[in-house]
């Protein structure tokens, strides 16, 4: 069994691939969630994959050895942790934003579990009537290198998710923050798409690839500003971050994870990271105010 642990946007459709597949699926979510998709199925609207419902089994608690995918937003974590860590799974693939909460899991859920901490890129948003909205033509899910027979990552491939293995557990999580922190931070700050957010403050925009990626060639992946540039602007320029959205909806934010903590490990490696420091501060004020 896999158990897909946070159905929103990312745990949703993954859930959804995995049960319209023909394996066996269960959704963890709180009450109030679980409740609604064990009545309601799962809706999935993707470009890739078409638009499809399947109905599918949930649990507000993860089913004893199973094999998970940690799907939930990195806020969420510590809720989950500890039910988590009671079910003993047999696998663990978290696919999380930044890199904050691995040393978080791997204290937690070993010897008793495999774990690995990967990343996805996909643009997939639960809507406000339960569909999964699906709207990057990708879904790929990057695992450190050694989960290539994991039945979790066996089981992704088999439902039409793009998997690889490649390198080391924080090779892989700085490989999406790169990109993805000043992604998120430069939609959330202009409240733009990515490409009117990288042209809004040329001089900050190169300043805070400067700084990240600083900090990405600091914890081991060589990065320059011109890389995260090229990378960025491949991207569609429409794309909005889930940062950004959740920001303007008023809710919790992954903010720590994409840029508190962020500055909190320049601090660690003596790095002078300001641009990084002004934006992660003005948004954190927007969000207190």
């Amino acid at each position: 069994m896999i158990s897909v642990v946070g159905p929103g946007g990312v745990g949703g459709l993954l859930a959804g691939l995995l049960a319209r597949a023909g394996i066996e699926t269960t959704v963890v979510a709180r009450e109030t969630t679980a409740r609604r998709i064990a009545a309601e199925g799962l809706t999935i609207d993707s470009a890739p994959f078409g638009r499809f419902h399947v109905d599918v089994p949930t649990a507000t608690t993860v089913p004893a050895g199973s094999a998970v995918v940690l799907a939930v937003k990195a806020y969420g974590l510590a809720d989950v942790l500890p039910a988590l860590a009671a079910a003993r799974p047999s696998e663990v693939l978290s696919i999380l934003n930044g890199v904050g909460h691995a040393g978080l899991l791997h204290a937690a859920l070993e010897p008793d579990a495999l774990v690995a901490c990967g990343a996805i890129q996909v643009e997939a948003e639960r809507l406000a009537d339960g569909t999964i909205a699906h709207r990057s033509p990708f879904c790929l899910v990057t695992a450190p290198e050694g989960t290539e027979q994991w039945r979790v990552l066996r089981s992704l491939t088999a439902a039409g998710v793009s998997t690889r293995t490649r390198g080391t557990e924080e090779e892989v999580l700085w490989g999406k923050l790169r990109f993805l922190a000043p992604l998120a931070l430069l939609t959330t700050i202009t409240d733009r798409p990515l490409g009117p957010a990288l042209d809004h403050d040329p001089a900050l925009t190169t300043a805070l690839l400067d700084d990240v990626a600083a900090l990405a060639t600091a914890a081991g992946l060589p990065t320059t500003a011109g890389l995260l540039a090229e990378q960025l602007r491949g991207f569609d320029p429409a794309m909005q971050s889930s940062l950004q959205v959740d920001a303007r909806r008023g809710g919790p934010t992954e903010l720590d994870a994409l840029g508190t903590h962020l500055l909190e490990l320049a601090a660690r490696h003596g790095l002078a990271t300001p641009a990084l420091a002004r934006v992660v501060d003005t948004i954190g004020a927007r969000l207190d105010a």
